[in-house]
């Protein structure tokens, strides 16, 4: 459907909201010193690219949606037609438990326990079962969620204290765990 004139269509609207945060991200730039630092580029530059290209962007999304009719060959969205409940549940567990945990069992266990918490709300989701139904295959799922969350968060962990030098809470004070 082609809109010319009228009300602005839901595509409009983002398009122009997408304008409005570059607009906000662009003002903040203005006001962050421009002195060159490192490789001749200061603290500024990266704002002014990103407001820069949020604001073609939206120029774009509102053009696209004004003169071809919005987001063209839409297809009828597949799945089901209402959140599912539980999966979300095991997700928001997974984060919470990860931002309450980080400064008691460190960086690493409570990125672990994060990734198997949401492993598991994406394992619930799945319409096909979801992995083993018995306990002895939940077990070694759980285990192997656990070891490549680690596997995940530990070079994350030793990169950003090791490497960048920037403090992350650990597990003990020997800055490997």
């Amino acid at each position: 459907m082609i809109r010319k004139g009228g009300a602005p269509g839901p595509q409009t609207l983002v398009g122009l909201g997408v304008m409005a945060l570059s607009v906000v991200i662009l003002i903040g730039a203005w006001g962050f010193p421009s002195s060159a630092g490192y490789s001749g580029v200061g603290p500024n530059f990266l704002p002014w690219v990103v407001g820069l290209a949020l604001l073609l962007s939206g120029v774009l999304v509102v053009w696209e949606a004004r003169t071809r009719g919005g987001y063209r060959n839409m297809e009828e969205p597949t799945g089901a037609g209402h959140g599912y409940w539980p999966g979300f549940a095991w997700m928001s567990v997974a984060l919470l438990a990860n931002a309450a945990l980080i400064t008691t069992i460190g960086f690493i266990l409570s990125c672990s326990l994060c990734f198997v918490l949401a492993v598991r709300g994406l394992r619930s989701a799945d319409r096909n079962g979801g992995g083993p139904a018995d306990s002895r295959g939940w077990i070694a799922q759980t285990l192997r969620d656990a070891a490549i969350g680690f596997a995940i968060s530990a070079p994350v962990y030793w990169m950003f204290t090791k490497l960048l030098a920037i403090n992350l809470p650990g597990l003990t004070s020997t800055g490997w765990i």
